[in-house]
C-alpha cells in the first residue's frame, strides 16, 4: 500500500490491522473518523504526519493474517463474525462493568468525584449499546445479508422498511460516532485508565476492563464504518 499524507487512516487499518496499535499510541481515531487523511489527523492529534507516515510505512511491510481473513469475508460472515465476536462481547461485559464501575464510584468516589461520571457516563453507553445492537442484528445485517443473496439468484435489489440502506447506516455512524466520544471523555477523566496511589484491586480491575471495553470498541466500529458498511453501500449501487 504506498501511503501519502491525504490516505484515510480507515483505509490503513482495513489494510492492516497492526497499524491500529500506532493509531492508538498517538490519540488518533481510525474508526469513527476513518475518513480523515493523517495530514488532518495528525494535526489534530498533534503529532508529525511525516514521522506518522514513515512508522506507518515500517508496520506495513509485515502481513497481517486477521487482516486478510476479515477483507476476504462475504457480507454474511462478516456480519456474523461482528455479532459472535463483538457484539457477544459487548453483551458479557455489561454486566460485569455495571457492577464494578459502581462499586468504585460508591467506595472511592469521595475522593475521586470523577468515577461518579465515569459510572453515569458507562451506564448511558451500556443501555445505548444494547439498542444499537439489537437494530443491527434485527434490521440491518438481516437486509445486507439479503442483498448479498439476491445479487447472487436474480440480481434484483430486496425492498425493505427504510428503503435505501444507507438510512440506517448512517443511524448506526452516528450511534458509533456518541459511542466513541463517550469513552474519550472516560478515558480523560480516568487520565487514560491510569490508577492512582489509594486505587484497590477492584479499582485497577475496572479500568483495566474499561481500557479493554474501549479497545473492543474501537475494532468493532472499524470493522463495521470502514469494511460492512462501504461494502454494503458498494452492494446497492451494483444492483441494476
Amino acid at each position: 500500500m504506498n501511503i501519502t499524507l491525504d490516505t484515510p487512516v480507515g483505509e490503513i487499518v482495513k489494510h492492516n490491522f497492526k497499524a491500529a496499535t500506532l493509531f492508538q499510541a498517538n490519540k488518533i481515531d481510525y474508526c469513527c473518523n476513518g475518513h480523515q487523511s493523517i495530514n488532518k489527523a495528525s494535526e489534530r492529534a498533534g503529532v508529525k504526519a511525516e514521522s506518522l507516515v514513515e512508522e506507518l510505512q515500517l508496520i506495513l511491510q509485515e502481513s497481517d493474517p486477521d487482516t486478510d481473513f476479515i477483507n476476504n469475508l462475504e457480507l454474511s460472515d462478516l456480519s456474523d463474525y461482528i455479532v459472535n465476536r463483538h457484539h457477544e462481547y459487548i453483551r458479557k461485559n455489561i454486566p460485569f462493568l455495571k457492577f464494578n464501575v459502581d462499586k468504585i464510584a460508591r467506595v472511592h468516589g469521595g475522593n475521586h468525584p470523577e468515577l461518579v461520571a465515569v459510572r453515569d457516563l458507562f451506564h448511558e453507553s451500556a443501555d445505548d449499546l444494547t439498542m444499537h445492537l439489537q437494530k443491527e442484528e434485527l434490521m440491518l445485517f438481516p437486509y445486507i445479508k439479503k442483498m448479498e443473496q439476491a445479487k447472487k439468484e436474480d440480481g434484483q435489489r430486496p425492498e425493505s422498511v427504510f428503503g435505501s440502506v444507507t438510512s440506517p447506516i448512517s443511524a448506526m455512524m452516528d450511534d458509533h460516532q456518541h459511542e466513541g466520544e463517550r469513552f474519550e471523555k472516560i478515558s480523560e477523566l480516568t487520565q487514560n485508565y491510569q490508577v492512582p496511589e489509594d486505587g484497590c484491586t477492584t479499582y485497577e480491575v475496572t479500568l483495566k476492563q474499561l481500557a479493554d471495553f474501549e479497545k473492543d470498541l474501537h475494532r468493532h466500529i472499524h470493522l463495521e464504518n470502514n469494511i460492512l458498511f462501504v461494502k454494503a453501500k458498494q452492494l446497492e449501487e451494483s444492483f441494476q
